[in-house]
């Protein structure tokens, strides 16, 4: 396998944050670009671009609007991170780690290997399932005792749990900061318009385009914000049944088959 070949399946199967992130905010210049040679003198080039805008003329193409659209291509990184991190976590349920027919029983002779099966399958971020398998497994092996265990797995399920809700911390705050960005855009064009009415003559068309432009940066942030916030409850629900069923499968295929009569 080449190392590209390596690199890709990486960002596939298990991508790096920081890779995602680079790659987003190249991925958001190039709309922007793309979007400034298809339409830039049109119409739809000065809501999406804010293209003509007086106020961001001298360093175009830094506008509120082009900011807003990396922010997006950043959230959608995130949120692409967390997709396959989710398809990866729900996938564990199907590698038959235990026995999943009616009849078998686990004793304690049975446990050892199923505890190396799953060793390297785990770290401190990731294998959902494999890491509740160890550690129910080895807490059974010390105490002997089913109610530990249990004990062990509800635990450990509230800090999977809460540790799944932290990693959408990032996208949450640019699900935020976008419709922040907007109404800061408002802000700025409304008060750049105020600054250049001549009271001796108002120009009112000039006005009203320089105020349409300000309300447009409200306009783009609102719908980017309203995809990203469709798109995070959509991932976080994958990955909170992943950990559900991670649960479920430890407690059924695991728990309900210990038998502490074994040697």
């Amino acid at each position: 396998m080449t190392n590209n070949d390596s690199s890709n399946k990486t960002l596939w199967e298990l991508p790096g944050r920081l890779t995602v992130l680079g790659i987003s905010i190249m991925a958001g210049c190039v709309f922007v670009g793309v979007l400034w040679n298809l339409i830039g003198d049109t119409m739809a080039g000065i809501i999406l671009l804010d293209s003509q805008s007086e106020l961001f003329k001298p360093v175009f193409p830094i506008t509120i609007q082009n900011i807003m659209h990396i922010q997006f291509f950043i959230g959608l990184g995130e949120l692409y991170v967390r997709w396959r991190v989710a398809v990866r976590e729900k996938a564990f349920v199907s590698k038959g780690y235990l026995p999943e027919d009616d009849e078998t029983v686990l004793q304690f002779s049975d446990l050892g290997p199923i505890r190396r099966q799953v060793a390297a399958q785990f770290d401190g971020e990731h294998g959902f399932l494999p890491s509740l398998i160890d550690l129910c497994i080895l807490q059974f092996q010390s105490s002997r005792s089913i109610d530990q265990a249990v004990s062990v797995l509800n635990s450990s399920l509230e800090l999977i749990a809460h540790r799944v809700d932290l990693r959408y911390s990032m996208i949450r705050y640019i699900v935020w900061v976008i419709p922040t960005f907007g109404f800061i855009g408002t802000v700025i064009g409304i008060s750049y318009t105020l600054a250049i009415v001549n009271p001796q003559d108002p120009k009112l068309q000039e006005l009203t385009k320089s105020l349409s432009v300000a309300f447009n940066t409200t306009l783009i942030a609102l719908i980017l914000s309203a995809i990203l916030v469709l798109l995070l409850h959509i991932v976080q629900r994958i990955e909170e049944e992943s950990v559900n069923n991670a649960g479920y499968y430890t407690l059924r295929n695991l728990i309900n088959r210990l038998y502490t009569g074994g040697n």
